[in-house]
């Protein structure tokens, strides 16, 4: 199976049948997406490998180098095992977005809300640093020029599940936050999580590097302290 036809496969009756993707009303198909996820830790092993050589492809010749047969050649995977799971380069940009996305979360799940006994600035400090890109150094999770790629492999629907999913990780971080009284609604944190995230995509388009993130977030983290602080003071 090329990557660049309009076919693709899908699961009928336990087995893999090749189909033509449907046109939309205005002529267009649906954006690509990974075809299946992996659930073994084989397959994890392997789709991994494939996520790390499409970054190194990226860093070291830019994104027109990243095409699947590149992707697999730098992973030692043979082609029609990269196929298996991303029928396609736009597929595989897909993929490795809601792999960050996904990695992003559960990073701050396990450093700011599932530990006990953290004081909410410490929560808070952590889940900045992962989401504002600071951590990153000079191997950010996305490229800079990422975004030039979204509107090719992210249908509305998509954004909307990630938007939800980074919302619900946030109330997560706060509702841990049980040394916050009264607790910041659940609009207030909305509203920080788009402040923050927006902010972060910017960043993407202007290119900012290690330093200037870092010093965006010690910003950001002093934004956030200043309304819990009004939060606070209201109980008086």
């Amino acid at each position: 199976m090329q990557g660049d036809d309009p076919y693709t496969v899908a699961s009928h009756n336990s087995s893999w049948v090749r189909i033509r993707m449907p046109k939309t009303a205005r002529g267009a198909r649906p954006k690509p997406k990974p075809l299946k996820r992996p659930t073994q830790a084989r397959a994890k092993a392997t789709v991994q490998a494939i996520f790390d050589a499409y970054v190194r492809i990226w860093r070291r010749e830019g994104s027109a180098a990243v095409t699947t047969r590149s992707v697999a050649l730098e992973a030692g995977i043979a082609i029609g095992t990269l196929y298996d799971y991303f029928p396609n380069k736009a597929a595989l940009h897909s993929g490795y977005v809601r792999h960050c996305i996904e990695q992003m979360i559960s990073e701050v799940d396990e450093t700011a809300v599932q530990p006990k006994d953290l004081p909410w600035q410490t929560r808070l400090h952590r889940t900045l640093q992962i989401v504002c890109g600071a951590t990153e150094g000079d191997s950010p999770r996305f490229p800079p020029d990422m975004l030039a790629l979204e509107h090719q492999v992210a249908e509305p629907k998509h954004q909307q599940r990630a938007y939800q999913e980074m919302a619900a990780m946030w109330q997560r971080v706060f509702g841990a936050c049980t040394d916050i009284d009264p607790p910041l609604p659940p609009e207030r944190i909305e509203s920080l999580h788009l402040a923050i995230w927006g902010g972060r995509r910017y960043a993407m388009v202007l290119g900012f590097g290690p330093e200037r993130l870092e010093r965006w977030a010690r910003e950001m983290e002093s934004v956030c302290l200043v309304v819990v602080a009004h939060q606070l003071s209201s109980k008086t």
